[in-house]
């Protein structure tokens, strides 16, 4: 197959980098396009209570049909479009995106989409780690060289409880040491933390990863999609993890690897490593938000918290070209002013439309 190249905007004739427009494409608010989140399938073989809980997404839920879900050519295309616009990143989410088949495929097409500069994407994907041991090296092989893993807990019991299925928590941990030998690098680790659950695995996560090249990162318990059942009683707010990591191992505030970043980065005093916070209900960070989302079946969405996206699979499956596409994206992006969590903290938000579920667009 081809190379995917991306194409400057009709009649932009500045210079081109990828992710990096002198003149990029901006919102309603002044935020740039910088970053693409994929969902490959909204499937899981997780129940994670606060994504997929077992009691709604029952034997009875429908899925996306196959037919339904864009291709791997239609990603690829897609996402050399995005390139174009000034997107630099690329995360692969789910569901769970080892589910979907021949993933590696998807990966290599990504892998070799070249930008007006000759340089390629920064590609990741987010997994829930069960099959990643099978998958890690033809990913790695592909072109794929960073990831992120879901661990909420290394109490085996505790884990059980997070993902609902029964899966033990020794199979990620091993998939963890594969990818590291593999060569992936950074491997990150993200916690989910919910009160009640599993705030009591804060500090034993960190024990495991301090001194390894792992990057492990807290998560607030959001308010994603309506089915978790979620309350603001059950969040363990950032600052508290810091303060029950900080009781027992020294930490300091590192700067930001780039503007937007959703992660506020610390690390150990003496060496062992880094560790990272997301605030997105505390410290929302919407003012640089840069991200957009595809689904499964080919919509956009400005938001993860959005309750109504575009479609893209009907232009292209309707014989659309690049460029009415392209400009479909920069029209919808003008328009974008989205800042759910900003206007939820502030008690602001009025709520039109129900949630779009985390599982169809990605965390």
């Amino acid at each position: 197959m081809e190379p995917f190249n991306a194409k400057p905007i009709p009649g932009d004739t500045s210079a081109v980098q990828c992710g990096q427009l002198q003149s990029p494409i901006l919102d309603a608010l002044g935020r740039p396009l910088r970053d693409l989140r994929i969902s490959v399938t909204d499937r899981c073989n997780f129940r994670c209570t606060y994504c997929m809980p077992k009691q709604v997404f029952g034997s009875g839920f429908q899925f996306i049909r196959h037919q339904d879900m864009l291709s791997f050519e239609e990603i690829a295309r897609l996402a050399s479009i995005f390139t174009s616009l000034g997107i630099a990143k690329v995360r692969l989410t789910g569901g769970e995106p080892l589910l979907r088949r021949h993933i590696e495929r998807l990966v290599g097409y990504l892998a070799d989409i070249k930008c007006p500069d000759g340089s390629g994407l920064d590609l990741a994907l987010t997994t829930n780690g069960s099959v990643l041991r099978q998958k890690a090296k033809a990913l790695f092989d592909a072109g794929l060289k960073r990831i992120t893993v879901s661990l909420d807990a290394l109490d085996n019991d505790t884990y059980m409880k997070m993902n609902d299925v029964g899966f033990p928590v020794s199979i990620v941990l091993d998939a963890i040491e594969y990818a590291l030998a593999v060569g992936f690098s950074p491997v990150k680790v993200n916690a989910v933390i919910r009160k009640g659950y599993n705030e009591g695995q804060i500090l034993p996560l960190v024990a495991h990863f301090k001194g390894t090249p792992v990057i492990l990162r807290f998560i607030e318990y959001m308010d994603a999609g309506t089915r978790s059942g979620w309350h603001t009683d059950q969040i363990v707010p950032s600052a508290r993890i810091i303060e029950t990591i900080q009781s027992k191992y020294p930490i300091e505030p590192l700067e930001a690897n780039y503007p937007g970043e959703t992660a506020e980065r610390w690390r150990h005093t003496d060496g062992g490593g880094e560790i990272g916070v997301i605030s997105s209900i505390t410290q929302p960070f919407c003012s640089a938000c840069s991200r957009i989302r595809l689904s499964t079946d080919g919509k956009i969405y400005p938001c993860l918290f959005s309750t109504t996206g575009f479609d893209l699979r009907q232009l292209i499956r309707s014989g659309q070209p690049d460029d009415t596409i392209r400009q479909a994206v920069v029209d919808y992006w003008h328009s974008r002013a989205d800042r759910y969590s900003e206007l939820r903290l502030k008690k602001e938000y009025q709520q039109d439309g129900q949630r779009i579920e985390m599982h169809y667009i990605g965390g």
